[in-house]
């Protein structure tokens, strides 16, 4: 019960909004602000100040707030030794990874895994790239893939382990279709779709544009849609052009419904990237994990699907 208390006072602490703790936490707002009232009351206290614009630690709070830290961090030990001395207990990695590498990499990745590795089991967490790291940050995660911008943190070790081209990518009957690049300036003469504001795949586009000289207002942004299917079906149906990655149009390029351009006047790359904690040591089912992905070669004939099972696996996987 302390634990589940302590959880919600850490959660509302760090994001300075019970709302948004709520919604993180899967609970409802009142059971929040319940739980926070009952520890005020057993400490004598109040650990918030609160406002119209959120809540805010006080002197006691803080205070407050470095212990249960303490104690959420013995407990997560605590749980990792217990779960090393369970007979039979079968290994586990926890993931979280952001949309694209979710939908598009990690499908055939754990396929694989499944097959060589039948002794280990994965639970994966689908997020945005905040989410992710929050939950780094926080070991309900022990292994985040994200895309796009890194979170700056001390406390995060970050590893590239795939480099994404950004594409233009066009109907099959638009007239570049029959081409294998555009110049940016040309593409300020067209309709575009793009991902909502917000998401990775968005930002390293603005950041992009903006390096290369051009601002998102020179452009023609017809609509904003939250997912790349949409966005592909939506161009696919002739409305509009999109930047996006190419590792998310292969399929409908292979079957002839897209055409993926390059950028002519420059490359548009973005990294992928592995994120776990400082000073915490991974299991050797995490080191396995990890190395795998660092397997360029292998990773991408795994996402293609030209890895069979008894194909040759890295190295050194249990280092």
């Amino acid at each position: 019960m302390f634990e589940q208390q302590f959880v919600v006072f850490k959660e509302v602490a760090d994001t300075k909004n019970i709302t948004l703790a709520a919604k993180r936490l899967h609970m409802s707002q009142p059971s929040i602000s319940l739980q926070i009232q009952n520890m005020e009351n057993i400490y004598g206290t109040r650990f918030f100040n609160r406002t119209n614009k959120g809540v805010t630690l006080t002197k006691a709070g803080e205070v407050f707030y470095g212990h249960v830290n303490n104690i959420l961090n013995i407990l997560s030990v605590a749980q990792q030794q217990i779960s090393l001395l369970t007979e039979d207990q079968r290994a586990l990695i926890y993931i979280g990874a952001t949309l694209t590498i979710g939908e598009y990499i990690l499908p055939n990745l754990l396929a694989y895994l499944y097959k060589v590795r039948p002794d280990v089991d994965f639970k994966v967490k689908i997020a945005n790239t905040e989410t992710i790291s929050q939950d780094v940050l926080e070991k309900r995660i022990h292994i985040g893939l994200i895309e796009g911008p890194v979170p700056r943190s001390k406390e995060l070790v970050v590893e590239k382990f795939w480099q994404d081209e950004l594409v233009v990518v066009v109907p099959t009957f638009h007239p570049w279709a029959n081409r294998k690049s555009v110049t940016l300036a040309e593409l300020t003469k067209e309709k575009l779709i793009l991902r909502e504001e917000g998401s990775g795949t968005r930002k390293v586009t603005e950041m992009a544009l903006k390096e290369r000289g051009i601002d998102l207002s020179q452009l023609n942004i017809t609509m904003e849609l939250g997912s790349t299917q949409a966005i592909k079906q939506v161009v696919a149906a002739g409305i509009g052009v999109t930047i996006i990655s190419s590792l998310t149009v292969k399929p409908e390029c292979e079957n002839g419904m897209l055409k993926a351009l390059k950028i002519q006047d420059s490359p548009v790359y973005r990294h992928l990237s592995i994120l776990s904690l400082e000073h915490v040591n991974r299991t050797k089912e995490e080191n396995f994990f990890i190395n795998i992905l660092h397997n360029t070669e292998l990773i991408e004939d795994i996402v293609a699907g030209r890895c069979e099972e008894d194909q040759k696996l890295i190295s050194g996987g249990y280092n």
